[in-house]
């Protein structure tokens, strides 16, 4: 009986906290999945994959087990040419974004029109396959769904790859862990939240903009621009070379740090790298002693910082 009142106690701390739980936790995700996926957001799952950020196939966040999202203009089965589409190629082994494993956060409609036309239920993850967005008018609304090419056009990663060219193959899934893992979102948001920001980073995204997307990565405290549209206010691949590689380059007031080491040891013609004697040049530059700074290298198709700049352009 002494402790009674203690045992009161921590029943009622429990009740509460789970109570609170419930309201928290329960109760929003069952109203977002009644929230109809977006184009934007079925484009960004299956370019992101399962996970954005840290993952059992990927502890130690070195962009392992994500898609390749390729923009092809030819058939990967018949070599026939075809409207430029973009492919979501998905090899053997990798996991499938949330929407293909659990089509329910889709929303009704997406979900009925992926499973049902799309086929996502027959895509394998032991064989891979490669995956496209989709719209259809439903009762005068336009819907996107996710088609399963593999199933419904004998589309196989393998073919699709070889149809695409370095140009045209992104790695922004493998971009998006750099993003996570570089701590880019200390400094920069994805979510631009008041009027001033809308007027000049763009308009909000929506909710089903993130249906099947784990972890957002919206970032907490915003020291530098946000980023959600940052692809279109400014699409040059040269621009964001120089810009990672060294801030300094192009904002000499940039308090960002260089990104440089994401390089790797060889550029994209296989020659090694000289980043003593690119340093060199450049405070040479800096101290007036040249009139520009030294040409950055670019970046190989494997490296970190090639996969890094992919997503960074694909954020639209």
């Amino acid at each position: 009986m002494a402790f009674r009142e203690y045992t009161i106690g921590v029943r009622m701390f429990g009740l509460a906290f789970g109570t609170s739980m419930f309201i928290t936790l329960y109760m929003p995700a069952s109203d977002i999945r009644n929230v109809s996926v977006t184009e934007t957001g079925l484009e960004r799952q299956l370019s992101f994959g399962r996970v954005g950020g840290f993952s059992y196939e990927d502890p130690l966040l070195q962009g392992k087990a994500k898609p390749a999202t390729v923009d092809i203009t030819e058939d990967p089965k018949t070599g026939a040419p075809i409207e430029p589409t973009r492919a979501y190629v998905y090899a053997s082994g990798v996991p499938f974004p949330n929407g293909i494993r659990h089509p329910m956060i889709l929303g009704k409609k997406p979900m009925e029109l992926s499973l049902g036309q799309g086929k996502i239920s027959m895509a394998d993850e032991a064989q891979g396959a490669v995956f496209v967005v989709r719209t259809e008018d439903v009762g005068g609304e336009t819907v996107g769904y996710i088609e399963n090419a593999t199933a419904t056009r004998g589309w196989v990663p393998e073919a699709a790859m070889k149809v695409a060219t370095q140009e045209t193959t992104h790695y922004i899934g493998k971009g998006k862990i750099m993003f996570v893992r570089e701590g880019c979102w200390w400094c920069h948001t994805l979510l631009p939240e008041q009027t001033q920001d809308w007027q000049y980073f763009g308009a909000p995204p929506m909710l089903g903009d993130f249906n099947g997307e784990s972890p957002t990565a919206f970032g907490s405290d915003r020291k530098a621009p946000d980023l959600t549209h940052v692809g279109s206010r400014n699409s040059s691949k040269e621009w964001m070379i120089m810009h990672f590689f060294n801030p300094r380059l192009v904002q000499p007031h940039s308090i960002m740090p260089r990104y440089d080491y994401l390089w790797g040891e060889n550029d994209a013609a296989g020659n090694p790298i000289d980043f003593d004697g690119w340093r060199a040049e450049y405070d040479k530059y800096v101290a007036n002693e040249r009139v520009y700074p030294p040409e950055v290298p670019v970046p190989a198709k494997d490296s970190e910082a090639h996969a890094l700049i992919d997503f960074v352009l694909n954020l639209k």
